[in-house]
């Protein structure tokens, strides 16, 4: 789903006009990257949370030369949904 969609379809479900919609969206994900940024974990009603989780140094091969190299330790965003949902998700 594109944002534009996005917005039309929070746009006609709260009667928001278009532009409200999108300046609310905006705001939101500027908030949610923002505490994102500082660590905390973010979590959003029947759907889920986001946190930013450290990926540990690891080893990696090379599947054609075979050679090893360490991949470094970063950062990722990771996504957990809510149980309700998983459970939804398995029957579709």
């Amino acid at each position: 789903m594109l944002t534009k969609e996005l917005i039309g379809l929070i746009g006609n479900a709260s009667g928001l006009s278009k532009k409200e919609t999108e300046q609310l969206l905006s705001t939101t994900t500027a908030v949610v990257r923002e505490n994102l940024m500082a660590g905390n974990v973010i979590q959003l009603q029947g759907i889920g949370s986001l946190e930013v989780k450290e990926r540990k140094e690891r080893t990696i091969v090379h599947p054609q030369t075979g050679e090893r190299t360490i991949a470094p330790s970063k950062k990722q965003i990771a996504f957990k949904p809510v149980n309700n949902l998983k459970d939804t998700l398995k029957n579709i």
